[in-house]
């Protein structure tokens, strides 16, 4: 089985992952995030050093699974190990506590923005000239690559909320990111399998007389930008369910003991209607009244 190396991505995860496990191993943290974040690191190898990046100039379906898994599949499985607030508990990164929430930073995060920065970067690699440099200069090739990481943490980090963010929007926003995200993913695999060959004398140069011909690989590789794209994010879309029901369950436990309290202390309504003795509604019906 051919392999290849790149020294840069594999200098960078043996780095991160140091830090990452160093650091871990000096507080009390989850494992499964730790093991969650070392598996991101891995698919940075599997993608840079596998056959993967053998035939990545040869085969545009290859090309195609190297970015879902950089934009879908790395980012996520970063986003799990929660390296901000390891990052936060262990050096403290007091200037990242005073502007991580500050104007700039919220506005960076708004959901439209993160929406942005999660589909734009796929829309200008395949639908401009940028996709042919790639094939051309590894240096493009790997900024490009490093830019779908960065894009890819930027979204699940701010919809996850693991770690600490500026904004605190609600989980059925991130429902309909997940949903429009979808949407663009669907029209790129369309235009791809339908529309004009992309890098048609590199790919004609390149074909090693076996495997698919042109048309055929880019249709492949439109299918594993569109469904594999779908497929990569669905796990995050449990996390977020999942996420969002221990939010309501919590919550729901707080304004219980709440209950409990204002009981116990005679200062709980007696009016026998529970929407007035929610904390989380009374006030509200205060306020009409």
């Amino acid at each position: 089985m051919p392999l290849t190396f790149d020294a840069p991505a594999v200098l960078a995860v043996l780095v991160l992952g140091t830090l990452y496990v160093r650091a871990a191993r000096r507080r009390d943290w989850p494992p499964g995030r730790t093991v969650a974040f070392l598996a991101g690191l891995v698919t940075i190898v599997l993608v840079t050093c596998s056959p993967l990046a053998v035939y990545d100039t040869t085969f545009f379906w290859v090309r195609a699974v190297q970015t879902t898994t950089l934009l879908m599949v790395t980012p996520l499985l970063l986003a799990l190990g929660s390296p901000i607030r390891l990052l936060l508990d262990t050096v403290g990164a007091r200037w990242l506590r005073q502007h991580g929430r500050g104007k700039v930073a919220r506005a960076l995060t708004f959901p439209p923005v993160v929406t942005l920065a999660l589909v734009v970067p796929v829309l200008v690699l395949y639908l401009t000239p940028l996709y042919d440099l790639t094939l051309r200069s590894p240096v493009a090739d790997g900024l490009v690559r490093l830019a779908l990481v960065l894009a890819g943490f930027t979204y699940f980090w701010t919809r996850l909320g693991l770690d600490p963010t500026p904004r605190n929007d609600p989980h059925l926003v991130s429902v309909w990111i997940a949903f429009t995200e979808v949407i663009f993913d669907g029209a790129l695999g369309l235009v791809l399998w339908l529309g004009p060959l992309l890098a048609p004398a590199h790919y004609a140069a390149a074909h090693p007389g076996r495997g698919p011909d042109p048309r055929t690989d880019q249709i492949i590789g439109a299918g594993v930008l569109w469904i594999g794209g779908d497929v990569a994010g669905l796990p995050f879309v449990v996390a977020l369910f999942v996420r969002w029901a221990r939010d309501d369950e919590r919550r729901a436990k707080q304004i219980d003991v709440q209950l409990d309290e204002e009981a116990a202390s005679g200062a709980a309504s007696t009016s026998g209607l529970w929407w007035e003795n929610d904390p989380a509604l009374a006030e509200r019906f205060r306020e009409r009244g």
